[in-house]
């Protein structure tokens, strides 16, 4: 679980960079980052980029501190997340020093960003809603990580993302595993060929002593074993076998080849018979009715059809996602190398004079910001491997063609998450109409019992 808050920097820059890169703090500055200036000088670009702002304002920067569980991760992990949760809120555009403070009972991250951007020097707007979006972005972060979060209403507690997910959507990534498993074992012949079956819908097989799975999308593998007792290899071999059938039965749509339309009218009848009343506090007729129009309109006939559809989408939605983060990567190169050959330019003139002049110390004594930017972007560029200063109206022309292209990826990605959304209601609207079916013959088997 990790906990966020945010201030702003209005005057004492140099002192509160000194602070959080206290070596230490920082294990002899080991733990310290940066993105669009060096640690060294983060100051004076700071200012340098205030500068042009086009706004007018009193905030020099922001600090950001992301604090972790006692005893919850590592320094080295924490630092990790805080480079992500940092790129995340500058998104490429603002330069920043994150460091990871490990002199406490607690790690935690400081994180200072420039209050202006250095691609259009707009100021960052820091409100209400832009926090909630910082404390989204390290919650998710968390759970990618499998740490705890903060759930909303309950304090400080922490839960874990299983915890916490399953009850929020009723989805997870070891449900959607458990759904392609129980779909797939009446179609396969073999556990390897269920293993085949599940790579063609998108997972990656990890071998070995446990087999594990990772779908698209999906930080961390998942062993099968850790499903159930259901879905260890011995079980799943015996499954396939016809030797051994899941302490729980699957839906119809599971087991044969029935069609899914005509397993809801069923269950919708027998819910009837019972009483409207009843089945409507678990599903109503409306929404029944909707899910068997999108199945006929969508042409899917069969459970597994369902299932294999949203394991294509969630392979679709990973493609997309990851080609949205390339270019987004791609982006805050490009903006922190134009920000070099710009400054790189605009200081030479000075940097010039400055080896021309008889006295240089004095001279860069009157001079000192300007030579210590252009000394910084000399060495960044150096660092990125240009030997020859690229024509900056062309990588301008460069960026703003990429910054269109990931728009356009941003929105074919939310219109693939829209629909992989869909699909999963759809699917849990299916399983609670033939759960409802089910329900009186699980009751007479408890009163049997």
């Amino acid at each position: 679980m990790a906990v966020t808050k945010i201030k702003p920097i209005k005057s004492t820059l140099s002192k509160a960079l000194d602070y959080i890169e206290n070596p230490d703090k920082t294990d002899g500055k080991m733990l310290i980052s940066s993105f669009g200036c060096s640690y060294e000088t983060a100051d004076i670009e700071f200012e340098y980029t205030l500068s042009q702002a086009l706004q007018k304002g009193n905030n020099l920067a922001f600090h950001l501190i992301q604090s972790f569980e006692p005893g919850e991760v590592d320094y080295q992990k924490a630092h990790e997340i805080g480079k992500q949760l940092a790129d995340a809120v500058t998104k490429g555009q603002h330069e920043y020093v994150l460091t990871t403070h490990i002199d406490k009972g607690h790690v935690h991250n400081h994180i200072i960003f420039c209050a202006v951007n250095f691609v259009d020097h707009h100021k960052y707007n820091s409100n209400k809603r832009s926090y909630y979006g910082i404390r989204n972005m390290s919650d998710k972060l968390c759970r990618e990580n499998g740490l705890s979060v903060v759930v909303p209403g309950k304090g400080s507690k922490g839960k874990s993302y299983a915890e916490y997910q399953a009850e929020k959507t009723g989805t997870s990534w070891k449900g959607k595993l458990k759904t392609a498993v129980d779909a797939l074992i009446p179609q396969v012949s073999s556990f390897e060929e269920l293993l085949t079956r599940l790579q063609a819908a998108g997972y990656e097989i990890k071998p070995g002593k446990y087999v594990s799975c990772r779908a698209p999308g999906q930080e961390r593998f998942t062993r099968l074993k850790t499903l159930g007792a259901d879905y260890t290899e011995e079980a799943i071999r015996e499954r396939i076998a016809g030797k051994r059938t899941r302490t729980v039965k699957a839906p119809k749509q599971q087991r044969g080849g029935v069609s899914l339309l005509i397993d809801i009218e069923n269950s919708i009848k027998a819910a009837q018979s019972r009483g409207y009343e009843q089945w409507a506090k678990i599903h109503n007729l409306k929404q029944a009715a909707k899910t068997m129009n999108f199945l006929t309109e969508n042409k899917i006939e069969q459970y597994a059809d369902l299932v294999s559809r949203i394991l294509e989408m969630a392979a679709e939605s990973g493609q997309a996602a990851d080609a949205l983060k390339n270019a987004e990567k791609r982006l805050a190169e490009m903006a922190v190398l134009i920000k070099n050959v710009s400054t790189y330019q605009k200081t030479k003139p000075v940097y010039d004079a400055y080896r021309k002049a008889r006295n240089r110390e004095k001279y860069r004594a009157g001079q000192e910001q300007a030579i210590i930017l252009h000394e910084a972007a000399a060495r960044s560029l150096k660092a990125a491997g240009i030997a020859k200063l690229p024509n900056l109206a062309a990588l301008q022309s460069e960026y703003e063609a990429l910054q269109a292209q990931k728009e356009a990826l941003y929105a074919d990605y939310g219109k693939l998450k829209k629909k992989v959304r869909e699909y999963d209601i759809i699917k849990q609207n299916i399983d609670s109409i033939l759960q409802a079916d089910r329900q009186p013959e699980r009751e007479k088997e408890t009163e049997r019992g």
